[in-house]
């Protein structure tokens, strides 16, 4: 195979050489490799200087140099005219409190000015002497209470303050017709009781001292009106409450009939307590 390349390659240089013109002396049959590159001539003589080119573009300013030392102080320079005023800065702050001054002539008399907060209770005084004798109204201390009062209405709701709506006596108005509760305002001792026509029902009633039963009756109805009834004594406090009140279903026989029958209420004040009255006579001695 390589002398069959090598024959190829030989007619090709042959052929070239023999068909190409340019070769002086007509064909040759020669066939070679270039030799190597010869070494560079002698340099020729320098040519004419060339004409001027165009200004380039200016180059950028360079960085700025370091700052130097301080010099020394000049001397002062004439003085200027003077600036306009400039606007009043913010306040400052408050400066320490100065001396006192001398204290300066007395001024005229102000107004009167508003009456102040009363003050405390002073201590009691000593016992002054003995006055003359005075006229006793002892009456005036003597506490009163009593109310008598009836109903004008039949059967009422149960488990609720009976309103006895008739008055027929409140001295000192501590009944409430509007509840139906006696509410005392002189402590003491009191006496309660309570007269109710009965019909066509049973009557279950009883008397409440501050939401408390304190007595109860029972009344059973034969076909005919009867007559239940019912009393006690209670030492009451300023504020306590009391009422009647039908304590069971159904069982409200209490009857009222204006023209014949009435159902009362009735209550009054046995005795005040000592220490009342005395705090009462204390009160009306000074």
């Amino acid at each position: 195979m390589w002398a069959v390349m090598g024959v190829v390659c030989l007619c090709h240089c042959a052929f070239g050489q023999l068909w190409n013109p340019r070769l002086k002396g007509g064909p040759r049959l020669v066939c070679s490799v270039p030799g190597r590159p010869g070494e560079p001539g002698t340099p020729g003589p320098r040519g004419p200087p060339g004409a001027d080119g165009n200004v380039g573009i200016p180059g950028r300013d360079g960085r700025d140099g370091r700052k130097g030392e301080k010099g020394e102080k000049g001397d002062a320079g004439l003085r200027g005219r003077v600036g306009p005023t400039g606007k009043i800065g913010s306040k400052g702050d408050r400066g320490p409190t100065g001396k006192q001054g001398p204290a300066g002539e007395k001024g005229d008399l102000g107004l009167l000015g508003p009456p102040g907060q009363e003050g405390d209770k002073g201590e009691k005084g000593k016992q002054g002497s003995l006055g003359t004798a005075g006229v006793c109204k002892c009456s005036s201390l003597l506490p009163k209470s009593a109310f008598s009062v009836g109903i004008t209405s039949s059967y009422p709701t149960e488990n609720t303050p009976i309103k006895f709506n008739k008055i027929l006596f409140n001295d000192g108005g501590h009944y409430n017709p509007r509840t139906g509760k006696f509410i005392c305002v002189y402590p003491g001792v009191y006496f309660f009781s309570y007269d109710i026509t009965v019909a066509n029902k049973h009557l279950a009633i009883g008397l409440v001292h501050n939401g408390q039963f304190r007595i109860k009756t029972f009344d059973a109805n034969t076909g005919n009106h009867d007559v239940a009834s019912g009393s006690t004594v209670l030492h009451l406090s300023p504020e306590d409450e009391v009422w009647l009140e039908i304590f069971f279903h159904d069982q409200n026989g209490l009857f009222a009939d204006p023209g014949w029958a009435d159902s009362l209420f009735t209550g009054f004040l046995l005795y005040a307590d000592s220490d009342y009255i005395d705090a009462l006579a204390e009160d009306y001695a000074e």
